[in-house]
Order: structure tokens, then C-alpha cells, then sequence
């Protein structure tokens, strides 16, 4: 087995026993970063000398007992890092910061090495990864496919190995899309349990940001650096485990989970729940109008876009690519009574959200209804029907960023081209609960990382 092959969890216990440097870790896994990236164009830049000198660095200082010693992550080029251009993903936007973005200080200050940054869908505003001015990100499960957006190069690169984890950003679906594209663990956290500061905004109060990994606790190691669980104290991160699940109260949303699904998918999501049901867990239908997808979540994010575009696009319009010219464009023609019921709209979600978690402990969904996207195709097959791909991916998850809640897209064990995967959503601040309840589906075989053909 090879380094690249191993968890988080499995690399640190080797760096921590001495078994294995830092150096030998993120040597491997820059190399094959650099074999695999004409295939697959996850990274803007891989920053080879940078990240072997911290790891040479880690090394000497011998600071095995902190939790991410000499682990490899990859950061969406959205995200700022001392000295080296945030791009955004955009043609014009080249901004090189003068400090390093709180979220990853604290992965740094836990012992993390960022070996590069990763391609993202232009101003992280679109679910595809198609980028323009760099180039599509390539699904590792089928290069034809695209990767899911906006973090499309950070799923990529945690799916195909290239890093041990990753950081993307998650406004209407952008960490959790991409990761049931690839096939990994992705993490959207509660609004504003994470900084935002140092990373370019879309929709400021709708952005997250978010870990992604191949298993749900790498991810939730990740997850305690990035929203310093512990206070910063190495060594003494409260990691969640597997628990009962006997008794746990899950709501499945009618109204929501009825649409068309892909065959796999909709197969996957009545298997999780025969698992549920076996593993005493009490499922209740939630029937609630208001969870389903809406033209509100435009009235609600769109004119916060547009603001954040309002010095640029008048003047750089041709500067944006297709796609993102076209939405801004759509933005700015919205009227100020359309974005006033977008907002009262939000404010109604958000409390029968809170209401809805009296009654149940997690809901679940799938966490698209359609995986497979060509690249430069922008329509989907969901079932017997095409639809726009975007319909399909934000499905299920940009209500979830409206109401500000917590959700966890895992891959199931199931055979697929990507495997099918499946959406918990908990509670304001519920994330742990969520980590907990997809380790334990990792520990009974339900759920889990599968290899692409790479």
C-alpha cells in the first residue's frame, strides 16, 4: 500500500510513531500530484519547494504530537495564502495577500502542508468546474465528466489521492456537490462556524467554508482544526466516534426527495433508509412546502452577488466568462420588492427550519438528484428526462445554505460510476452529531471511499 493510499487518520498515527516523515508524505503525494494533473487539471499551481521545506521544516522541529503533522491539503484558489496569488478563478482578479486566511493559520498551526491550490468555478458561481480561463477539472471516476462545482479541483484532488484533504467553500452546494461527484466526504458547517475572513466572497451571508476528505473522520479532523474545536490545544481535539443509532429521530422530506432522481441514486437512497430502519432508527415523513427548491433562493442570493460584483462588472463585463456573465447579468435586473421577499422568504425558512429540529434529530436526502455531467454539456439525464445541470446538482443542497444548517454529503458503498451518495443535515451547530452518524455508516460497510480507476 502506498502512502497516497492511506487515511488522515492513518498517516498521522505513522508520523506520530515516527514510522514515516513529513517530508516522505508530502513527497508523495506532490508527486503524484504532478503525474496526475495533465489528466485531471486539479490545481492552479502545485507549490512543490514551498511544501517539502515546511515538511523538512515539520521534521527537524520533530511537532509529531500535533494532529495534522505533515499532512498534505490541497486550498480552492478562493481562499487567501501569504505570497501566492488568489485568483478566484477568474481572468482579471489576482490579488496576492499579505497574510494568510484564520482557516488556514489554524490547519498550519495544527501541522497541516498546503502543497497547492486547486481550480474552481469562476468567482466559485456555478456548479460545474468548467472554468474558461484554466480549463475543466476532470472527474478522476471518468475524464469526459465534470467535477461538480465551484471546489470541483478540491474534490478532484482528494477523490484521485493527489492531497490526504482539502478545503473548499460551500454557498448554495459547493463542497458537498463536487464531493458526491468525486465520490468523497464533504462537510457544509453551520453559517459562521468557520472565519471568513481572507476568502473572497460570493454571497457573504451565505458562505461557508468547508473540509473535504475521503472518510467522514478525516473529515471531521479537519473539520475541529478548521473551526478550532479545542481552542488550538495540540493533541486535544474531542475526535466523534460511532454511536447508536437505535432510537435517533430522522426525517425524510416528502415534498423534496419525491422529484426525479437518477436511477442509482434513488436505488441508494431507499437502501439508506432500509439501513435506518434495521438499525432502530425511528423515520418519519416531514412534510413541510417550504422544503423544496424555490425562485426565492435566487430572490435571496442573488442581489448579495451582485453587490460583491458592482465595482467590476459594468466596467470588466467581457472579462467573465459566459456562464457568470449571464447569472450577473440576471442579478442586477432583480427588483428591490423581488429581493425583499427573498429575504422575508429566508427569515420564514430559518424558523421552520428550527422548528422542524424539534421534532427530528437529522434529515436526509440524496445530495444531488443526477451525478454524471459531460463536460460541455449542460444538460443531465434523470431518468427517462434531461434537465439543466444545474437543476440536478443544487437540488438538495442550496436550500440548506439559505437556512444556514450544517450538512454532511458521504458516498455510499454502493458500485457506481461516481458511487451514489447521500446528505445528512442536522441542527444549527450540529455537526458533530452528523460526523458521528457517518462514521458509524462507515464502520457497519454502508457507507465509504471507493478508488476510482486512476
Amino acid at each position: 500500500m502506498e502512502l497516497t493510499d492511506l487515511t488522515i487518520v492513518q498517516q498521522a498515527a505513522l508520523i506520530g510513531a515516527g514510522e514515516v516523515s513529513a517530508r516522505q508524505l508530502v513527497s508523495a503525494h506532490v508527486e503524484r500530484s504532478e503525474r496526475l494533473q495533465p489528466l485531471l487539471n486539479a490545481f492552479v499551481v502545485i507549490d512543490r519547494d514551498q511544501a517539502l521545506l515546511r515538511a523538512e521544516m515539520i521534521d527537524r522541529r520533530k511537532h509529531r504530537a500535533l494532529p495534522l503533522t505533515g499532512i498534505p491539503i490541497a486550498i480552492k484558489d478562493l481562499i487567501d495564502q501569504r505570497g501566492l496569488p488568489t485568483t478566484a478563478g477568474s481572468s482579471f482578479y489576482n490579488a496576492v495577500p499579505a497574510k494568510t486566511a484564520p482557516v488556514l493559520r489554524r490547519l498550519e498551526e495544527a501541522g497541516a502542508v498546503i502543497i497547492g491550490r486547486t481550480v474552481l468555478h469562476e468567482f466559485a458561481f456555478g456548479f460545474s468546474s468548467e472554468n474558461p480561463w484554466t480549463g475543466p477539472v476532470r472527474n478522476p471516476w471518468d475524464l469526459e465528466l465534470s467535477t461538480g462545482g465551484s471546489s470541483g479541483g478540491s474534490a478532484a484532488a482528494v477523490a484521485a489521492r493527489m492531497a490526504s484533504g482539502a478545503v473548499g467553500t460551500d454557498t448554495g452546494g459547493s463542497v458537498r456537490v463536487p464531493a458526491a461527484v468525486c465520490g468523497v466526504t464533504g462537510l457544509k458547517v453551520t453559517y459562521g462556524r468557520i472565519p471568513l475572513e481572507g476568502v473572497v466572497p460570493l454571497a457573504p451571508t451565505l458562505d461557508t467554508v468547508g473540509p473535504l476528505a475521503r472518510t467522514v473522520s478525516d473529515t471531521a479532523l479537519l473539520y475541529n482544526v478548521m473551526a478550532s474545536i479545542s481552542g488550538g490545544a495540540p493533541g486535544s481535539l474531542l475526535m466523534p466516534g460511532p454511536v447508536e443509532l437505535s432510537g435517533l429521530r430522522v426525517g425524510v422530506p416528502r415534498p423534496w426527495v419525491d422529484r426525479p432522481l437518477d436511477p442509482l441514486i434513488k436505488k441508494a437512497f431507499g437502501s439508506l433508509i432500509d439501513y435506518l430502519v434495521e438499525k432502530g432508527v425511528v423515520v418519519v415523513d416531514v412534510d413541510e412546502p417550504m422544503l423544496q427548491p424555490s425562485e426565492m433562493i435566487v430572490f435571496s442570493s442573488y442581489p448579495e452577488i451582485a453587490r460583491v460584483h458592482a465595482t467590476w462588472f459594468p466596467a470588466r463585463h467581457h472579462e467573465y466568462g459566459a456562464d457568470v456573465q449571464e447569472r450577473l447579468r440576471e442579478a442586477l435586473l432583480l427588483t428591490v420588492e423581488e429581493a425583499t421577499r427573498g429575504q422575508l422568504w429566508r427569515r420564514e425558512l430559518q424558523q421552520r427550519m428550527v422548528s422542524i429540529f424539534e421534532d427530528v434529530d437529522v434529515l436526509v436526502t440524496p445530495t444531488v438528484a443526477a451525478a454524471r455531467k459531460t463536460i460541455g454539456n449542460d444538460e443531465v439525464v434523470v431518468g427517462s428526462e434531461t434537465e439543466f445541470y444545474r437543476t440536478s446538482f443544487s437540488a438538495f443542497t442550496s436550500l440548506v445554505n439559505q437556512a444556514g444548517n450544517p450538512a454532511l454529503s458521504l458516498p455510499l458503498a454502493i458500485e457506481g460510476n461516481p458511487p451514489p451518495s447521500v446528505q445528512l443535515i442536522g441542527p444549527h451547530y450540529g455537526e458533530n452529531r452528523l460526523l458521528e452518524i457517518g462514521i458509524t455508516m462507515e464502520a457497519d460497510g454502508f457507507a465509504g471511499y471507493q478508488s476510482p480507476p486512476l
